[in-house]
């Protein structure tokens, strides 16, 4: 399987030094280095969607059960302690973050 890009605009980077596509160390991968950002041309984490994504596989995320071991039970009454000492908090979105981000109700 091979992964092909292609630019809508071939000569939009200056120098090959832009470009910071390169091939990944494990086979059929491609690693960019930077951000990347869809349907944006400011992302400020390393991928940024602004829109719907559609996943055709699983997504996995650290907090998965799948990525862990030994899990196991524990002393509910000194968690209930801990959770009592949490700082709780309510916030609005900054509104310039809100319009870039489709959200209405900040």
């Amino acid at each position: 399987k091979k992964i092909f890009f292609q630019a809508s605009n071939p000569g939009q980077f200056e120098n090959d030094s832009d470009v910071q596509w390169q091939r990944g160390h494990v086979p059929e991968t491609i690693a960019y280095h930077g951000r990347v950002g869809i349907n944006t041309d400011a992302p400020d984490e390393a991928l940024v969607v602004c829109g719907n994504a559609k996943v055709m596989g699983r997504v996995m995320h650290p907090s998965d059960s799948r990525a862990k071991q030994n899990i196991r039970e524990v002393d509910t009454n000194e968690q209930l302690r801990r959770i009592t000492q949490m700082r709780l908090v309510e916030y609005d979105y900054k509104p310039e973050f809100a319009s870039v981000m489709g959200i209405k109700d900040t």
